[in-house]
């Protein structure tokens, strides 16, 4: 059996954040019957962002991304949200490590702020 592309990305992204912030506190939240492990999350003195899984993507969501700089312009979803961004990605696609990181970064010291 292979493993699935998403839990792939998601270990992936996981790794990256934890990288971004050693300290991340990850959690699940917003279980329900159609998604029993619920939601993971990411927090460092706030919420970061969440992880979620689709069909066709993995979605991570900033909570506060709407206030954060984005140079490299890795957010690719909600980017009309008057507070959240995310970035969808599809089977395939890698996230630029860098910039992902330096997202979680800026996104860790807004909440420190």
């Amino acid at each position: 059996m292979t493993t699935d592309w998403r839990s792939e990305t998601v270990d992936h992204v996981r790794a990256l954040i934890v990288r971004a912030e050693p300290d991340v506190v990850e959690e699940a939240r917003w279980k329900k019957p159609s998604n029993p492990a619920g939601v993971p999350t990411f927090s460092a003195d706030g919420l970061i962002c969440t992880v979620e899984t689709y069909k066709d993507k993995v979605k991570l969501t900033f909570a506060k991304g709407a206030s954060l700089a984005d140079p490299s312009g890795i957010f690719n979803a909600s980017l009309d949200a008057g507070t959240r961004r995310a970035i969808d990605l599809h089977e395939g696609d890698q996230p630029d490590a860098d910039a992902f990181v330096a997202l979680v970064r800026e996104a860790v010291a807004l909440n420190r702020g």
